[in-house]
């Protein structure tokens, strides 16, 4: 899968949020400044051309959707991030980010808490 610009990605966000729109209401959704119609639209039509959306034609106009599940773009991208700047250990991953974006005790403490509670979710699928 191809890695989107942050226009395209920007784009996305709004197509998964609205599920389909035409490129009028994906407008009304991005902040302001507002992009141009036809900048939208070229944007638009780029991400069809990767894969990213599809459209219904009617007449002359059309209403896109995205193909790509917001979720299995987020997957790759991050699975991506993980092989290229951690060397696939998610271990060095979180530990970088709980140094670098100095999370609060709280903050450690829910991560924590959600792992503990995937191991527990685990140890029970083993048993």
């Amino acid at each position: 899968m191809k890695e989107l610009t942050k226009a395209e990605e920007q784009i996305m966000q709004v197509l998964w949020e609205l599920k389909k729109g035409f490129v009028k209401d994906i407008i009304e959704k991005l902040p302001e400044p507002r992009p141009a119609y036809t900048t939208v639209s070229t944007i638009v039509r780029i991400l069809e051309k990767k894969g990213f959306v599809a459209y219904n034609a009617y007449g002359k106009t059309h209403e896109y959707y995205p193909l790509i599940e917001k979720k299995d773009y987020t997957h790759q991208l991050f699975k991506g991030m993980l092989n290229g700047y951690f060397g696939s250990s998610i271990r060095q991953m979180v530990s970088f980010f709980s140094r670098e974006k100095d999370l609060s005790v709280a903050e450690l403490e829910d991560l924590k808490n959600i792992i503990d509670d995937e191991i527990r979710k685990q140890k029970d699928n083993m048993q």
